[in-house]
């Protein structure tokens, strides 16, 4: 399955294209990693999925490259079937870093000459928005919620859930709404104990 690639034509100051994604990637815990010998960045974990990225900016273009390890090892883009959910969480966003890269940036020098500079001559902070992972927040309290009966109904499809739930509240706790993923944690571990009780009454239930 192909690859999510994208090529923006920014024109935008390296600076600023520099600083949005160490701001991303920080959020969203990648570290370098590799990519059957192809160096990248990756982040996640058995449950969330594991995902990869390449980045560059050269003559006003930015390229991005983004895919997912699949089921038995080998690379999975981000459409299709196969963990939608994993895959809409990741697309959507990239899809948001995106639209904060194409935010318009005030010229600093005539805002440093309108407003004057900070002390020490130094030019003021121009605010920007950033990333906000509030998908991952949501995605969060949903899987956690649905735990909770997952774990009464079927122990092992709450373990899924509410181990899902944790994984993508990392990512979510790094957001505007950071309550909706402390939500999802605590529906999460309530679904984890009640499925683990509810097996262990299933067993104790199957040896009587």
């Amino acid at each position: 399955m192909a690859r999510y690639v994208k090529d923006v034509n920014l024109h935008q100051p390296t600076e600023f294209v520099n600083f949005m994604m160490e701001d991303f990637l920080r959020k969203g815990g990648y570290a370098p990693a590799e990519w059957k010998t192809e160096a990248c960045l990756g982040c996640g974990d058995s449950m969330e999925g594991y995902k990869y990225l390449k980045w560059s900016y050269i003559n006003g273009i930015f390229h991005l490259e983004a895919w997912m390890k699949g089921m038995f090892g080998g690379e999975m883009g981000l459409t299709g079937f196969v963990s939608a959910l994993p895959k809409k969480i990741y697309k959507d966003n990239l899809e948001a870093l995106i639209l904060t890269l194409q935010q318009s940036v005030p010229d600093m020098s005539q805002v440093n000459t309108a407003y004057g500079t900070a002390a020490g001559g130094h030019a003021k902070p121009i605010p920007v928005v950033t990333v906000n992972n509030i998908g991952q927040a949501k995605a969060a309290l949903m899987t956690g919620i649905m735990s909770i009966p997952g774990g009464l109904l079927i122990p092992l499809v709450g373990i899924v859930l509410g181990a899902a739930s944790l994984s993508i509240a990392r990512s979510g706790m790094n957001s505007s709404r950071r309550n909706l993923a402390a939500a999802g944690r605590i529906c999460a571990i309530v679904g984890l104990v009640l499925s683990m009780l509810n097996w262990f009454l299933a067993i104790l239930l199957m040896y009587d």
